[in-house]
């Protein structure tokens, strides 16, 4: 029996066919809109049949009546299948099909080897993070990290070939106020000590030392010139800027699971622009405007020359120097034809839109005219992290919240907590100092990671700790608890998870809870796909917290451990399938996992 992965496509595949062997007119016209279901009325519903026929001026029921009349044999097989309403095509799985779906799909690798087809063969370059150098990362770049790595998973786990760029801040005017402060007040101890804090300290000492007009300022700028010119001294300072920012931002990605492909900064496309100016005006895309090379978009009411307040896209400057614009496209450029990539994808806060949507603008202008390839474009944004009161995450002193900070108070969080209900354990199952501390690191971590991802990305979102450290909710912990229960019934059972996977014994589910539970799982492929092609994995959280709740309920209905051995193996399969999809999508998030908590 084949058994398609993503139930919904194959059922759409299923309704176009249908409406071709009914003879409906225009049929290959006819889109099924195939989507998961409310359970009252099944696994999946098919919506596109009342515009349809509205659009043609039929009957839309007696159309959908004739769809189900022409469906293959096997999808009826596979379920029921009713009429509501006006001409809703419902479906739901009989537990045959269930059955086999759950055999099919048992371990990570058959999950991935279905998920596999939407991105085969392609590649995928994400840029997210992408700090500053000689600066240290704050709450603000939180978002973007946890966000661009569940992208990242996502993609990689549909098919992908996935390059993870750290697009760096690592050139410009600030360099040269750095290298004027250290070459002052830089303290070697300091240095040693925490490099990234001390150049943070040279930095705001050299800008306060430089104020603008004055003969300081000019004396930074020369510096600045020695190091674009390949001055020796300076070169190898800024290298050593960036060698420590670079270890000490790896510092904090090992907290959070991330290891980028490549850190190409700014600094990388620095000898690249030229040849960005001279195709932009070759093409006459681009145009001077009082000296400075510009890109119009007329066609664009909010960027046009036109409107009382043109915004051009400046790829070069009056006086000749470059700026985000002309590395952005430089790296548009290098990124499609280095990595030859199907796929691009920024991850920034929302503010940058205007750019992103201009870059984007006039790199299919470009490309259109040269002849390039172009891959599909995302700027990924997201809101805010807020405080309870609404207003931006500070510290109490009203300074910015060091990321670093941030994740050693979730993890003091935690451990505060796992150890309080440690202490509430019999004596003899109580974990150890160690133990403890492990925990709190995987809890601390991955809750700070899943209040970020479970919101709305375009949302701001509020930063409590109290709800992102709860044992109930949506939160990480109540999901990684899930998973550490399930491993609590393997280990009574005397069976390790796997073990089930390639069982043969089990029978289809039965009772009404563990057929909702089967009826769940077979929806992950749904969830997986609909944050993938949003790129907004917060769908796949809603996903993994209905499945959790789902498997709760399970357990409370039906005890797994009992004495029949059919009825056994039939429940602790359903357990071993609730603990490979939970497993799954927590690592597809960034998120560690746990076995005992």
């Amino acid at each position: 029996m084949h058994v398609a992965f993503h139930l919904a496509v194959d059922l759409d595949t299923a309704l176009q066919t249908a409406a071709t062997t009914a003879g409906l007119a225009d049929a290959a016209a006819f889109t099924p809109e195939v989507r998961t279901a409310d359970p009252k009325h099944g696994d999946f519903q098919a919506n596109g049949t009342l515009g349809y026929a509205k659009a043609r001026k039929l009957n839309p029921r007696a159309t959908a009546e004739q769809l189900v009349a022409a469906l293959p044999a096997a999808v009826r097989d596979a379920y029921d299948v009713s009429i509501a309403g006006p001409g809703f095509i419902n479906f739901t799985l009989k537990p045959a099909a269930l059955h086999a779906w759950l055999r099919t799909f048992a371990t990570r690798e058959a999950l991935a080897t279905g998920a596999a087809a939407a991105h085969t063969g392609q590649t995928w370059v994400v840029d997210y993070s992408s700090p500053n150098t000689a600066k240290q990362m704050h709450v603000g770049h939180l978002r973007s990290a946890v966000i661009g790595e569940a992208i990242c998973r996502l993609l990689a786990f549909t098919g992908a070939r996935v390059i993870r760029d750290n697009h760096l801040g690592d050139w410009g005017t600030q360099f040269g106020k750095l290298i004027y402060g250290y070459k002052r007040w830089a303290d070697p101890a300091a240095l040693a000590a925490d490099p990234i804090e001390e150049l943070e300290r040279l930095y705001k000492l050299g800008h306060a030392a430089t104020p603008d007009d004055s003969p300081a300022i000019e004396e930074a700028r020369r510096e600045l010139v020695a190091l674009q010119n390949g001055d020796p001294e300076n070169v190898a300072l800024w290298k050593k800027f960036s060698e420590v920012s670079l270890a000490a931002f790896q510092q904090i990605y090992d907290r959070l699971g991330i290891q980028f492909d490549c850190n190409l900064g700014e600094s990388f496309y620095n000898d690249k622009v030229g040849r960005v100016y001279t195709e932009l005006v070759e093409t006459k895309i681009a145009e001077d405007s009082h000296g400075a090379l510009v890109v119009f978009h007329d066609e664009h009411p909010r960027f046009s020359r036109h409107t009382e307040r043109p915004n051009p896209f400046m790829v070069r400057k009056a006086d000749g120097a470059s700026g985000y614009a002309s590395t952005d496209l430089a790296t548009a450029l290098y990124r499609t034809e280095h990595f030859q990539a199907a796929g691009i994808v920024i991850v920034t806060d929302f503010r940058q839109t205007d750019h992103f949507e201009q870059l984007f603008l006039t790199v299919k202008k470009w490309f259109a005219a040269k002849g390039y390839r172009l891959p599909e474009l995302h700027h990924v944004t997201f809101g805010a992290v807020t405080g309870e009161d609404g207003k931006a995450l500070k510290t109490r002193d009203g300074g910015v919240i060091k990321l670093k900070a941030l994740l050693d108070e979730a993890e003091d969080r935690a451990h505060a907590i796992v150890t309080a209900k440690n202490a509430e354990r019999p004596e003899a199952e109580r974990f150890s100092d160690d133990e403890c501390r492990t925990i709190a690191r995987t809890v601390g971590i991955a809750s700070v990671q899943y209040a970020d991802l479970a919101q709305n990305r375009s949302s701001n979102y509020v930063f409590s700790w109290d709800k992102m450290l709860a044992l109930d909710g949506n939160t990480a912990p109540y999901l990684l608890y899930a998973v550490a229960r399930i491993y609590s019934i393997f280990r009574k059972a005397g069976v390790a998870p796997a073990d089930l996977a390639l069982d043969t014994t089990a029978t289809a589910p039965e009772t009404p809870a563990e057929r909702m539970l089967a009826r769940k799982l077979v929806k992950f492929p749904d969830a997986l796909r609909v944050a993938g092609e949003s790129l907004r994995p917060h769908f796949l959280c809603l996903y993994l917290f209905e499945l959790a709740g789902d498997y709760s309920s399970f357990n409370s209905a039906d005890k797994v451990l009992v004495d029949d051995p059919a009825l056994r193996a039939r429940r602790l399969m359903l357990c071993a399938r609730t603990l490979v999809t939970l497993e799954t999508g927590l690592h597809l998030l960034g998120l560690r996992t746990l076995t005992r908590m």
